[in-house]
């Protein structure tokens, strides 16, 4: 999967607004309709996906990690799970609801490249392995 990190996110990291270990992030599912993702500055509703037994906003993440490999930063989160949804989905926003300057402020879009799509399922995001290639990284 691709990632299209939001541009004010950049500037929030530099700025210190984002805190990967203890800081609320929650991945809502969007549709292939929604477009411009790195203008996105907040979650938003518009082209957001929708289904049985999805609600708006998506799921919080748990298991905020925050951690080095070899001279690489990375924050990982736990693979997040839609139990018992009928979804389809072509990105995934990841947000920050404890943001001090933004309020639910967006993060990053994931790619799938296509519509993902679950029937009275689980729809599971699987994020890379935490290291040099996570989900976010900072290397130099």
């Amino acid at each position: 999967m691709a990632n299209v990190v939001c541009t004010s996110f950049k500037s929030e990291l530099i700025k210190g607004d984002h805190d990967f270990a203890n800081d609320t992030f929650n991945i809502a599912l969007y549709t292939s309709s929604a477009t411009n993702l790195a203008d996105y500055t907040a979650y938003v509703d518009t082209n957001e996906a929708s289904g049985t037994g999805y609600s708006a906003g998506g799921i919080t993440l748990s298991g905020n990690t925050v951690g080095t490999s070899g001279t690489t930063a990375y924050a990982d989160f736990t693979d997040p799970e839609y139990t018992s949804v009928t979804i389809t989905a072509r990105y995934a926003l990841i947000y920050n609801t404890s943001a001090t300057l933004t309020t639910n402020a967006a993060c990053f879009f994931l790619d799938f490249t296509e519509n993902k799509t679950a029937t009275n399922g689980t729809f599971k995001i699987v994020f890379p392995t935490p290291g040099a290639s996570g989900l976010l990284t900072v290397t130099g």
